[in-house]
């Protein structure tokens, strides 16, 4: 508790005014509560503090217990013999009103307190507690959110050495334990890229040729409508990023839901001596595609195609394009109802064409089999109706016996 006397103004003399600051002391507090004293003393205006609201004019301070001085009283003076501080605290009572550290009043004391109380600097302390508690909370969701995403983003396997082609990869995204993305495919890249002359003046265009190894790092997650593929190779040199999505379409049989590779994003380092020999401009580079619409398929289908396929992808080194082939492909990103295991294969035009062009020879051979066997039978059934019949004799001199 603070005192603090004013002093003579203007040639008149007023009553000494003296300040308490009644919540730097828990044991002042409650002894003020309880004597008469302290309802003498609460008479004194207090120092308004910095963090103290503005009054208006025609208001006069309050107590902290509410304590209302009448105008026209004099003031009392405090001596320091007659400060309650010098006598011990009486005994608190179970009822009496604390206010607690910090300025901020208890719960208890806050129903007893004026409305005038409660809009002071405490209950700011209060707003401001609850505020910093609930951003606190909302910090701590999206925390455990990116903790269970990185955790989903990690249930990630590479079965590719279950695959009996050696150039071909398997990879299985796992959420909530369940597959969710399966992809075997195997993929090659031609990335061309610049190399000095002989004479060291002219630039010479080269082509490396990038195979997407065994025992790859795979990253991914799945989503309701998006899906993504994540693989990087010789200690991340190399990063190939394929994103899916799932999108509806009105058409004259009503809405129809399909998936298709929207994105497909290739990182590539051309200080890496193994593919690229003294590259002019080595260091890392990005081909993304544009507008991409490929594998389309029906959803709750795989995506099957054994033929290659070739998409093109813009280097983000000048006037390159960097060249991504596919075979053997066997991807599905959604709905994947058993584990382990692809929906209904969806063949690529592709395949259908080379389906028929390879049964179309059968298909011939087996109708031409077919007209053969047809016309022997023919032939022998008319054979046996025509050899019961009596044969007309051919030489003219059978005849003379006739008539």
């Amino acid at each position: 508790m603070q005192l603090q006397h004013r002093k003579q103004t203007q040639g008149k003399s007023e009553p000494s005014q003296v300040s308490l600051d009644l919540c730097t002391n828990p044991a002042t507090v409650s002894h003020f509560c309880n004597t008469a004293e302290f309802f003498q003393h609460s008479q004194t205006r207090t120092a308004p503090s910095p963090r103290d609201p503005p009054l208006r004019s025609e208001r006069t301070r309050t107590s902290p217990l509410g304590y209302r001085p009448r105008r026209g009283r004099p003031r009392a003076e405090l001596s320091p013999a007659s400060c309650p501080l010098s006598r011990p605290p009486p005994p608190r009572s179970p009822g009496s009103l604390r206010p607690p550290l910090g300025g901020i009043p208890s719960r208890a004391a806050s129903a007893a307190a004026p409305a005038g109380l409660i809009r002071g600097p405490g209950s700011m302390d209060l707003r401001r507690r609850a505020l910093l508690g609930v951003n606190g909370l909302r910090v701590l969701l999206m925390l455990f959110h990116t903790v269970a995403r990185i955790t989903a983003e990690q249930e990630v396997e590479n079965l590719s050495g279950l695959s009996t082609n050696p150039e071909k990869d398997i990879f299985v995204v796992r959420e909530n334990g369940t597959t969710c993305l399966m992809a075997e495919f195997a993929a090659k890249f031609i990335v061309p890229y610049d190399v000095w002359a002989s004479n060291y003046v002219d630039l010479i265009t080269e082509q490396a040729d990038i195979s997407l190894t065994r025992g790859a790092e795979v990253k991914g997650h799945c989503g309701h409508d998006e899906s993504e593929l994540q693989v990087f190779w010789v200690d991340r040199a190399y990063a190939l990023k394929m994103l899916f999505v799932k999108e509806s379409h009105n058409t004259s049989k009503g809405p129809e839901a399909t998936w298709k590779l929207s994105k497909v994003q290739f990182v590539y380092d051309s200080s890496e001596k193994t593919h690229f020999k003294d590259a002019v401009s080595a260091g890392k580079h990005t081909a993304n595609s544009h507008h991409l619409s490929a594998l389309v398929t029906p959803a709750g289908k795989s995506y099957e195609c054994q033929a290659q396929q070739t998409i093109s992808l813009a280097s983000s080194d000048p006037q390159k394009t960097v060249t991504m082939i596919l075979s053997a492909v066997h991807i599905q990103p959604f709905d994947i109802v058993s584990d382990f295991v692809f929906s209904e294969e969806h063949k690529c035009p592709v395949d259908e064409r080379e389906q028929l062009e390879e049964t179309l020879p059968l298909i011939l051979g087996l109708i031409l089999g077919l007209v053969i066997v047809v016309t022997l039978v023919i032939y022998h059934i008319h054979h046996k109706m025509t050899a019961n019949q009596v044969q007309i004799p051919r030489d003219r001199s059978q005849y003379k016996h006739m008539g």
